[in-house]
């Protein structure tokens, strides 16, 4: 086994990897398989729309909870034991989800689950943005965020496969943790190395070095982007299938999700470079409002398919763009100034997929619920035009 404990024995295209396939793992399997596998789950078990956005609002809960102890989470050595605890998690609650139709044990796997997926995405990039500044290299996420992209496509692909071989439900959560193995190897034995133990002064430049104004006004940007997020996450494949002229493209739509992420992450962070981290944001948050109601303006295979690749292609730039950006500003601790900033992120994601699943049952459509996301969306723009447009705002 590798010895992760020695920064100089990993390469940096091993702790991207690694980095890449914890991401496939914790939240493109323990996440993301939920979206492509909800059709067969609720005809097979009677699920409704209420019962299927509120376990994917118990994900939220489980995922804003591993963001809490994230947020407070000071000792470099819990950090890196918290991270490998979630790749084993991933593992365990995705097959678990085969073992019963209860609902509440559905609930505890949903929240396992989400709990293991902010360990990857907070601690694991958190570790691998340390690394990248301990070792001088660029700090950006967009390459590590391909493990985003690649997650969906693998969730789609994969559902789509699996559903050839085996149409019980069941046997498809097990089949999702089985090639999930394929993923823990890698994501494993090239987990970024534990961080220097920092000392007292590092432990103050921990905190995210921008003014208190400036921090509550990207949470409730970020609060605005979690709930566009997770509207398109949890009923992408749902709402391409209510359609009638569309049933059956539901995978295929969020195939297009997740190749749409996998190339963007490179051409955000050139935009940011460009135009700064704010400007790049803001043109992010228009283009995923505009994605977000073109399938609620019409109903054709042409409006979901684009409107699938508009979300993948900008959903992964704002989340990439964010967490570098108040990382960086946190060099000794980068997964914890993440973590603070994700709460608002968790906390929209745990509120919007109920609001949108009750007005899915209530109205027999998730229009309603998607025009209300893009204004959401547009409210989240409306306060990233009031920061600063530099990528490091003086401490007022």
């Amino acid at each position: 086994m590798q010895d992760t404990s020695n920064p100089r024995s990993l390469q940096a295209w091993q702790v991207m990897v690694g980095g890449i396939c914890g991401l496939v793992l914790t939240i493109g399997l323990a996440r993301f398989a939920y979206t492509p596998l909800l059709p067969a789950l609720q005809a097979q078990t009677g699920l409704n729309d209420a019962a299927a956005g509120g376990l994917a609002s118990v994900n939220y809960v489980g995922y804003i909870v591993g963001a809490l102890v994230t947020a407070w989470m000071d000792d470099v050595r819990w950090r890196h034991r918290f991270y490998s605890a979630g790749l084993w998690m991933a593992l365990l609650t995705t097959a678990a989800m085969a073992l019963s139709s209860w609902l509440p044990a559905w609930g505890l796997w949903r929240f396992l689950g989400g709990l293991c997926g902010a360990t990857g995405m907070l601690l694991g990039s958190g570790l691998v943005l340390g690394w990248l500044m301990r070792q001088g290299r660029r700090p950006e996420l967009g390459v590590l965020f391909i493990g985003l992209g690649l997650g969906i496509v693998v969730s789609a692909l994969g559902a789509w496969v699996l559903s050839g071989i085996w149409t019980l439900w069941s046997d498809q959560w097990l089949a999702f943790a089985a090639l999930g193995v394929v993923f823990f190897v890698p994501a494993w034995l090239w987990r970024p190395p534990v961080p220097p133990l920092p000392t007292a002064a590092a432990t103050a430049l921990a905190q995210p070095q921008v003014s208190r104004r400036w921090m509550a006004t990207m949470a409730l940007s970020y609060f605005a982007a979690g709930w566009g997020f997770v509207i398109n996450a949890t009923f992408t494949v749902a709402i391409v299938e209510r359609e009638p002229a569309l049933a059956g493209q539901g995978a295929l739509a969020w195939a297009l999700v997740g190749l749409a992420a996998m190339p963007a992450v490179f051409l955000w962070d050139r935009v940011a470079r460009k135009l700064g981290d704010i400007r790049a944001l803001l043109l992010a948050f228009g283009l995923q409002t505009v994605s977000i109601v073109l399938p609620a303006l019409s109903g054709s295979l042409a409006a979901a398919l684009v409107g699938a690749v508009g979300y993948g292609a900008t959903f992964i730039g704002i989340v990439s763009l964010t967490l570098a950006l108040v990382g960086r500003r946190a060099p000794q601790n980068p997964g914890k100034a993440m973590a603070r900033l994700t709460l608002s992120y968790g906390a929209a994601q745990m509120i919007a997929p109920v609001v949108a699943g009750a007005m899915a049952q209530a109205t027999g459509s998730f229009k309603g619920a998607l025009w209300l996301t893009a204004a959401v969306m547009v409210l989240g723009m409306a306060l990233l035009a009031t920061l600063p447009k530099d990528t490091a705002p003086s401490l007022d």
